[in-house]
């Protein structure tokens, strides 16, 4: 592996920045703007912008068919954004008047400013043709969906304006919205649009479809006309009030309680934030997506509190995110009961500070206190992080982090060995400037009471992409006693290697508009058993991208697992589970289809059919969407497994149904309600949440949830909540 690090750096430190010469002035004014959708005011006329937009979709050698043109003048206080979208009509697509709306399904632009110039990070402000806003984050150099953080708010003004051949937009943003460094005269920006009436993507820098639309190695420069100054934020206080209502049917358990608390936000200079909170609320939060998990392993759900949310980066970036992911937010606030259910943990409070230091070095500090509930056995915990990230070369960096668990005190029911849990370790994130190769190496290491030796987790990985090839290889090597309390480790012992290999073609003419074929084998050993394989996947597939949009994948698996626990995927009572202590060969075939998503009735469908374990499986789902523009939008998600194992081991129909409507009344007004059906956990969930944002950030939501069992169709637990949130700058 030394060598092979050896060699890979070699690479990374000969590689030389990559820029394209795009740039245009940022003009300072005095005069403020009304940011109303009509570009009348006469800066408009002479500011400077982005214009000469490159076509993405389907091609990415022409200029767009359907321009944009974005200009941009500033004072001492906002960045004001005027845009004008030509179209080639006003039958637009959007999803609802819904804020941070989906782009890739519907017409708008988005807008990414890189304001410490380090390809790694950016903001995302966005808007659609009904004036309907989007904000966000995104890092990790924009390589790949995971990389988005849609979560994130902040306070800025906008609207549209619909004319016959076109659109007009217009932004008002807070200087105090961005992080930057006090002096700066120039940011890296690019900007990309969808119009699904020309069945176009488009970027204002050209980029290869072999690269996100959102990669941020491909960007411009916009030049201020006189340095930026010192950020004045303010500080923002976000006080709560929650009143709840609850009734546990299983227990017989009522509460009727009143909760207080809320956020602060610090600025520390122009690159820092300080976040407090304290007794915070998270009932307004989206509730988890059920799934269907028919593995042996537990599954990884997103963090959608937004506590969590800023800069997020600095603390989930380490390690592997599927194998080896040292931390993982969600496992603060959430803890086992002594029959091992999740419970929420009550947060007591907390603190986060992260930013930039300096133009190439990041600081996170995270530190939380949770409350013991001595009736469930569940400590009071302390949990910390600290990280350190290191910009090398042009996109690379290096990252350290220290991460603690530790119980404030002795409890009777706590063994010594679960006290406290510690991980420490490095990471080297390598990425060229032009994205063609990128990789990960990291080694950390875990503490706790009694455990020495076999307490590693390692990984290497490498990818090569370029527009007909992609090569990507991953070792990850993860000892017996490797624990981290505050991460999402799939499972220890473990030596694992992936090879994957991608051909891809682009037609010049027909309706594909690209199609690949992909080779990916996946091998895992275990050391403690003489290194055995414990498993294997071999898969082979075939993908497509038509011109309208629709996708097509085909996909054959060969897997091999050697059980060695006694298993039960049906998760059925009392069952006679299949045998631990042996090996299983068995192979499936995948198809799946997604429909023109522009349309406003589109939709996935999938299935699988072929062996599993000793028996069989077959299975389907679709996804669903429909709108009725811009107030309605309906979804359906639907899953149905059958299991069937040989006598006398389980088999099953398992089913998982979801359908969730989302009413906009305005762009301030909102109600969403979501049913969740699963017979594999045994349950049917109501979630219902009316929001009024009746001020820049300030709401008042109403959140009713109802679970029942599926087979009784008895009362789970039943709550009601009334919350108002107000965010204020002082």
């Amino acid at each position: 592996m030394t060598k092979y690090l050896a060699i890979v750096s070699l690479i990374f430190i000969s590689q030389r920045a990559f820029s394209q010469s795009k740039s245009f002035t940022v003009k300072h004014i005095s005069k403020p703007i009304i940011a109303d959708g009509i570009l009348d005011e006469p800066i408009w006329k002479v500011a400077e912008g982005a214009t000469e937009f490159w076509e993405y979709f389907p091609i990415d050698s022409i200029q767009a068919r359907q321009q944009s043109n974005i200009k941009m003048v500033y004072d001492d206080v906002y960045l004001y954004v005027g845009i004008k979208i030509n179209t080639a009509g006003k039958n637009y697509r959007i999803q609802s008047l819904k804020r941070d709306f989906r782009a890739g399904n519907s017409d708008n632009i988005t807008l990414l400013f890189d304001t410490f110039n380090d390809s790694n990070n950016a903001f995302i402000f966005g808007s659609n043709p009904y004036g309907v806003r989007r904000e966000g984050l995104l890092s990790g150099g924009g390589r790949g969906n995971g990389a988005f953080n849609m979560s994130w708010d902040a306070k800025w003004v906008g609207d549209s304006k619909i004319y016959d051949n076109y659109y007009t937009s217009e932004f008002k943003i807070p200087l105090t919205s961005f992080k930057f460094k006090e002096g700066e005269t120039k940011w890296r920006f690019n900007s990309y649009r969808f119009d699904t009436q020309s069945n176009e993507t488009s970027t204002w820098v050209n980029i290869p479809q072999n690269q996100t639309i959102f990669d941020l190695g491909y960007m411009g420069t916009m030049i201020f006309e006189k340095p930026l100054g010192k950020s004045r934020t303010p500080l923002a206080i976000i006080p709560y009030i929650n009143t709840i209502s609850q009734k546990d049917f299983e227990t017989n358990d009522k509460i009727n309680n009143i909760k207080f608390g809320g956020d602060a936000k610090i600025a520390i200079g122009n690159s820092m934030n300080l976040d407090i909170t304290v007794n915070p609320d998270f009932s307004q939060v989206e509730v988890d997506d059920q799934v269907t998990n028919l593995t042996r392993f537990e599954v990884s759900l997103p963090e959608k509190r937004q506590f969590f949310i800023d800069n997020s980066d600095l603390f989930s970036s380490f390690g592997g995110r599927r194998d080896a992911n040292p931390f993982f937010s969600r496992r603060i606030g959430i803890a086992k009961d002594t029959a091992d259910n999740s419970i929420e943990n009550k947060i007591i409070g907390g603190l986060r500070l992260s930013g930039k230091l300096n133009k190439n070095l990041r600081l996170g500090f995270m530190n939380l206190q949770t409350e013991e509930d001595i009736a469930n056995e569940i400590p009071s915990n302390n949990n910390a992080m600290l990280a350190l990230q290191q910009r090398v070369f042009s996109r690379s960096n290096i990252g350290l982090f220290l991460i603690n668990r530790e119980s404030i005190k002795n409890y009777d029911f706590l063994s010594k060995e679960d006290r406290y849990n510690r991980v420490i370790g490095i990471d080297y994130n390598m990425v060229s400037a032009d994205n063609t190769w990128s990789g990960k190496y990291y080694i950390h290491k875990s503490f706790e009471p009694n455990t020495q030796g076999k307490d590693l987790s390692i990984g290497a990985s490498l990818q090569y992409n370029s527009k007909n090839y992609n090569i990507f290889t991953d070792w990850v090597s993860i000892g017996d006693n490797f624990t981290s309390d505050l991460g999402f480790i799939r499972r220890e012992d473990i030596v694992k290697g992936v090879l994957g290999m991608e051909r891809i073609f682009w037609p010049n003419k027909g309706k594909i508009q690209m199609h690949s074929f992909t080779i990916f084998p996946e091998f895992i050993w275990s050391p403690t058993l003489d290194y055995i394989n414990t498993d294997y996947n071999l898969t082979a597939s075939w993908s497509a991208t038509y011109n309208n949009q629709a996708r097509v994948n085909a996909q054959i698996t060969k897997s091999y697992t050697f059980l060695m626990n006694d298993f039960d995927p049906t998760n059925t009572d009392e069952a006679t589970a299949i045998p631990g202590n042996i090996g299983y060969h068995y192979n499936s075939i995948d198809l799946q289809f997604r429909s023109d998503r522009r349309k406003l009735f589109a939709y996935i469908l999938n299935t699988t059919v072929g062996e599993f374990f000793n028996g069989e499986r077959y299975s389907f789902g679709t996804t669903m969407t429909m709108r009725f523009q811009p107030k309605v939008f309906l979804s359906l998600i639907a899953n149905y497994d059958k299991i069937s194992l040989p006598t006398p081991h389980p088999s099953a129909d398992i089913w998982l149904i979801s359908p969730k409507i989302d009413i906009t009344f305005s762009k301030s007004i909102f109600w969403s309600t979501l049913v969740q059906y699963s017979n594999q956990r045994d349950n049917l969930g109501f979630n219902s949440r009316l929001q009024w944002r009746f001020a820049p950030l300030s709401d008042l939501f109403i959140v009713y949830n109802d679970n029942y069992f599926v087979n009784s169709f008895e009362p789970k637990n039943r709550s009601i909540n009334l919350k108002l949130t107000y965010w204020l700058n002082i």
